[in-house]
């Protein structure tokens, strides 16, 4: 597998799984679950998701796919642009790491830029980062 290295030297696998419109079906989820474990196999240990897909379906999903793995899979998950200031972006992260059931999101994203002003979303990212819920 193809690796990307991080600005801080960690190396991440080039190409991940993406889980848009997956956990959204629950006669599917097993076939979701295998299909990403099967990537996680192959070499495919980055996982995209979002607090927006499927309304948390697809985080919990991938929750219950990297259970006993989640330390060999770097994660990433996204907030939507609404839950981007410095005090809703903890609550959307918690909701996040819930459904994920872990303890950290490694690379957390703002899904799309909204209303909120930049230096208050970076700022919470920043608060994240130090309470070690997100890595970047």
């Amino acid at each position: 597998m193809k690796m990307v290295e991080l600005a801080g030297g960690e190396a991440v696998p080039a190409l991940g799984q993406g889980t848009w419109m997956m956990g959204e079906r629950p006669q599917r989820r097993a076939d979701e679950i295998a299909a990403l474990r099967a990537g996680i196999t192959a070499g495919m240990t980055l996982i995209d998701t979002a607090e927006m897909y499927g309304d948390g379906a697809s985080e919990e999903l991938v929750g219950e796919a990297i259970r006993g793995a989640r330390n060999g899979v770097f994660l990433v998950s996204k907030a939507y642009p609404q839950n981007a200031s410095r005090d809703r972006l903890p609550r959307a992260c918690d909701a996040s790491l819930r459904r994920l059931g872990t303890d950290r999101i490694d690379l957390y994203l703002l899904h799309w830029r909204g209303d909120v002003a930049l230096r208050k979303t970076v700022e919470g990212f920043a608060r994240l980062c130090a309470a070690a819920a997100i890595r970047y």
